[in-house]
């Protein structure tokens, strides 16, 4: 029997874990591997002091790279256990993650396959409402990894979520800290190897849709076809758990990725919306008026069909691996 994966199908694994969506793509993580274990750990360096004082936008991010490692490792014939958050006296340490043999699934090679093409998409969604089949499914990928999933689709409470966001929003503009801070991750050239592309944000003035997305500075999308007039037919999905401490916001990043992904599969459009999060004042209200108040929220999601015939969004840009990964020589 193996002792575990052999370090070109590890550096392949955490490759596509790279992948993993990440605040203002700050790609805020660090592995190590030996045979048969991989160590997750946060790049703390990399926290957004002012959009992100807490840490909570760090830990789901990783969370959200770890869940992109577990599928790549089980579509590579490895099943995983994971202890997270393992050692208290250490903050960066978030997951331990042990290998054994495994048969993947055509289900588990699928979900992997997808890790690749997945972008945050920030432009209009068409007409063409998702499923409830589909909303069901990736309500049961985020339950297995202990996350509730609460679509938004009574009118009413999705309206309540949207003044949220716009509040959200006009909050954080108002904050030159946190304008400069934006300003400093946005509008990044094709070369660069994090930060969030110009050509994948939309242009300056183009509000695109009715639900509030992050102003970019920098951005280079110009409007959709459809005019604004005509309705959106977007999801919203809240993201949540029953605490709100450092393991739940590390498993509503795995949740966060299974959602993704899920979307993914089904050709599906997507993108995580953290602002309303990220303002005490209306990370209350989504709590104590969008949810019932029992469930802490940790990250909204927007899902839909792409509009027929739009341009592909162009690859996030990624970190070298070996910038972050430790035993990099050792791969040949």
């Amino acid at each position: 029997m193996s002792d575990g994966p052999g370090d070109e199908q590890l550096w392949s694994a955490v490759d596509h874990a790279t992948r993993a969506p990440s605040v203002h793509n700050t790609q805020p993580w660090r592995w190590r591997w030996e045979q048969g274990t991989v160590w997750l750990y946060a790049d703390w360096s990399r926290q957004l002091r002012v959009t992100d004082p807490r840490g909570w936008d760090v830990l789901m991010s990783c969370g959200a790279a770890l869940h992109h490692l577990r599928v790549a490792l089980a579509a590579a014939g490895w099943a995983t256990e994971v202890r997270r958050l393992p050692d208290p006296t250490d903050q960066s340490l978030l997951a331990v993650v042990r290998t054994r043999p495994h048969q993947p699934t055509e289900q588990e090679r699928r979900t992997a396959s997808v890790i690749p093409e997945r972008r945050s998409d920030r432009r209009r969604y068409d007409l063409w409402q998702v499923p409830l089949a589909l909303i069901r499914e990736m309500e049961e990928r985020a339950a297995e990894q202990g996350v509730t999933v609460r679509p938004m689709t009574d009118p009413a409470t999705r309206y309540r979520l949207v003044s949220a966001m716009k509040e959200a929003a006009e909050l954080q503009e108002s904050d030159e800290a946190y304008v400069s801070e934006l300003a400093t991750w946005s509008g990044r050239l094709s070369q660069d190897v994090e930060g969030v592309p110009a050509a994948n944000t939309l242009a300056a003035g183009v509000e695109d849709t009715d639900v509030p997305t992050r102003h970019f500075p920098g951005g280079e999308l110009p409007r959709s076809p459809r005019q604004l007039n005509e309705p959106d037919a977007g999801t919203l999905l809240v993201l949540g758990s029953a605490r709100e401490d450092r393991l739940s916001w590390l498993r509503a990043g795995e949740g966060l990725s299974a959602v993704l992904l899920c979307a993914a599969e089904h050709g599906l459009a997507s993108c995580p919306l953290s602002q309303v999060l990220e303002v005490p004042l209306t990370r209350d209200a989504l709590r104590e008026r969008v949810l019932d108040a029992q469930t802490h929220p940790h990250i909204v999601v927007r899902v839909g069909c792409p509009l027929l015939n739009a341009p592909p969004l162009a690859p996030p840009p990624r970190r070298p691996l070996a910038e972050v990964v430790e035993r990099a020589t050792a791969v040949r």
